[in-house]
């Protein structure tokens, strides 16, 4: 799913968004995020992945016994998945003829992107009894966002060449060191506040449910 302002660097393919395919093929599953999902919603609920891309969340969930429709408009991305339905699509367009007990839209897509549009396509696809699941970007990171050096799961990360535009945005690029391989994926993250939340979540014919946890990155929304 590509978003304004993204680009990327590396090798193998990089995808529209800017992702590096090779790069997220080798990182381990998300096991946290499946599972914070996975507590969310009943046991054995279908799930639409936007944004699916190499599968790091979605094996998790089929674990955890989930069927998982994969969305992703990378198909070098989808190859990687294994045990899921795979839909090469922009998430934009998709209108599929099915509805699900749980959309989840992760990846900070709904900084990244056109977020009118991706939630829409939330609000086409959740079951009138289900939950639309979205990671953002929080506000303290938006307030705090700076160059710095972190790691974890054997991979080295940098935030460099961070601006601020405008109120709201920042735009920086990650480095990704991997041994000897490296990647960069430039973005514009739009910051999206808990004031916003009712309106923006509205137009999409959702209304917040909760916080999935004390960030508030993780946001429930229920169908109207």
């Amino acid at each position: 799913m590509a978003g304004t302002g993204t680009a990327g660097t590396g090798p193998g393919e990089i995808a529209q968004d800017g992702s590096a395919v090779e790069f997220y093929a080798a990182m381990p599953p998300d096991i946290a995020s499946a599972a914070l999902v996975h507590t969310a919603i009943r046991a054995g609920t279908p799930i639409l992945e936007l944004g699916a891309g190499a599968g790091r969340v979605t094996h998790p969930l089929l674990d955890f016994g989930h069927p998982v429709t994969a969305v992703d408009d990378s198909a070098a991305m989808l190859a990687r998945i294994q045990g899921a339905r795979t839909v090469c699509s922009p998430i934009q367009d998709l209108d599929l003829p099915d509805r699900f007990g749980c959309v989840l839209l992760m990846s900070y897509l709904v900084n990244y992107g056109d977020r009118d549009a991706l939630l829409a396509a939330c609000g086409r696809h959740v079951r009138p009894d289900g939950v639309v699941i979205m990671q953002r970007e929080t506000p303290r990171w938006h307030a705090e966002a700076a160059p710095r050096e972190w790691a974890h799961d054997g991979v080295q990360y940098r935030m460099t060449d961070v601006e601020r535009p405008a109120p709201g945005l920042v735009v920086a690029t990650i480095e990704y060191r991997m041994g000897e391989r490296r990647w960069t994926h430039s973005f514009t993250s739009r910051q999206l506040g808990d004031d916003e939340l009712p309106t923006v979540l509205e137009a999409a014919g959702l209304r917040f449910d909760r916080f999935l946890d004390d960030d508030g990155g993780w946001i429930a929304a229920r169908p109207l």
